[in-house]
């Protein structure tokens, strides 16, 4: 940014000499013979005009005046990992045979572990299995999603997806049960599958093999990839469940990520050091307070093979459509106060006063009387 003022010059006030007869003629001799060599001297040493104001005048650096969108954003510190977090509890029958190793995928009907040799499949439903299930059974909504997943994993020839377990649901659970190599009872009971909400990525196991099928056994996240955010109360209003944000990853790139849920429950942390790239940290009372914010990756693959990662979330803090904009360059101080940009046109310079506006990426939200688009402005170097 530039400052315009004016500067005027003084002039030095010359003394007088006297001198008379002989010496005077001398000292003109001598002054007019040393000017000779002077001049001759100057000749030689004169540069070719044209140089010379290539020298002394600059190149100048300008700029279009530009109609565009401006948005500016706040980072916050965040974490690459996976949505949700789960404990899959044992029922305490058996032992131990199999377990799955963190990073794998398990989705439905596929083994989530084994008791005894037998295989614990996966199914997915929001209601886990309470009770045993057999024909006969009082209806009830446990047979719904037993009768869902029959039917998702191919069983469902002359089932009725409802709440009542009847002949045809039977015979279902006993195809499904000899294609996992099962007794086939047409009975299945609580500790013969886990439902969970959906596909799950093994996060960690806790249990060992030949331990007891009881208590915590591992924990288990959805297959979504997403970041998680610890924002600062002050800077709640940057977040809104929908909302666009940018993921900057460890190696610089960004990708795509949408607000998924916001959380609703305040985490005092004195030793937070959730902020921004701007500086613009909380300084108030709720300093070292934040709120969970969970965002989902557009592109579940941009993030490639990383697990979890530090990473930068930029929320958009502010932003204005279809404004007029130059280099915050272009920008003049002027002395009476407020800007000006000096617009160039065909060939001669003028100052156009400018009101600014939103400030983003290099450039400045300007409008004033007479500037419009595609004017070319000066920048300063």
């Amino acid at each position: 940014m530039r400052a315009v003022h004016a500067g005027r010059g003084r002039a030095d006030d010359q003394g007088a000499y006297e001198v008379t007869g002989r010496r005077l003629a001398v000292i003109v001799l001598c002054g007019l013979a040393v000017a000779g060599v002077a001049v001759v001297v100057a000749a030689a040493r004169r540069p070719d005009p044209s140089a010379a104001s290539a020298a002394t005048v600059p190149p100048v650096q300008t700029a279009r005046v530009a109609r565009t969108d401006l948005s500016d954003s706040t980072e916050v510190d965040g974490t690459l990992g996976y949505d949700g977090s789960v404990t899959v509890i044992g029922a305490g029958r058996g032992t131990l045979t199999w377990l799955p190793t963190p990073g794998t995928t398990v989705r439905r009907g596929q083994r989530l572990y084994s008791v005894d040799a037998r295989p614990v499949p996966l199914l997915v439903g929001d209601l886990p299995l309470y009770r045993p299930l057999h024909t006969g059974v009082p209806d009830g909504p446990d047979v719904r999603v037993l009768e869902q997943n029959l039917a998702a994993l191919g069983y469902g020839d002359g089932l009725a997806v409802d709440e009542t377990f009847t002949a045809a649901t039977a015979a279902a659970v006993k195809a499904w049960q000899h294609d996992l190599g099962l007794t086939e009872t047409g009975v299945v009971g609580p500790g013969d599958a886990v439902v969970l909400p959906a596909a799950v990525r093994i996060a960690s196991v806790a249990a060992q093999l030949g331990a007891p099928a009881q208590g915590s056994l591992l924990t288990a996240t959805r297959t979504t990839r997403s970041v998680t955010v610890d924002l600062p109360v002050a800077q709640q209003e940057l977040a809104s469940r929908g909302a666009r944000v940018q993921v900057e990853l460890p190696d610089g790139r960004l990708v795509a990520g949408t607000v998924a849920s916001i959380g609703t429950a305040v985490t005092s942390d004195s030793g937070n050091g959730s902020g921004n790239g701007n500086g613009n940290g909380s300084g108030d009372g709720n300093s070292g307070q934040t709120i969970a914010v969970t965002i989902r990756l557009t592109d579940q693959h941009a993030a490639g093979r990383l697990d979890s990662a530090p990473v930068q979330v930029h929320f958009t803090s502010g932003a204005r459509r279809g404004v007029l904009a130059v280099p915050v360059g272009a920008l003049l101080a002027l002395r009476e106060g407020g800007y000006a940009v000096e617009v160039v046109d065909a060939g001669q310079r003028h100052l156009v006063g400018v009101r600014t506006g939103l400030f983003a990426n290099g450039l400045v939200e300007v409008s004033g009387v007479g500037l419009r688009a595609g004017q070319t402005v000066v920048v300063a170097s």
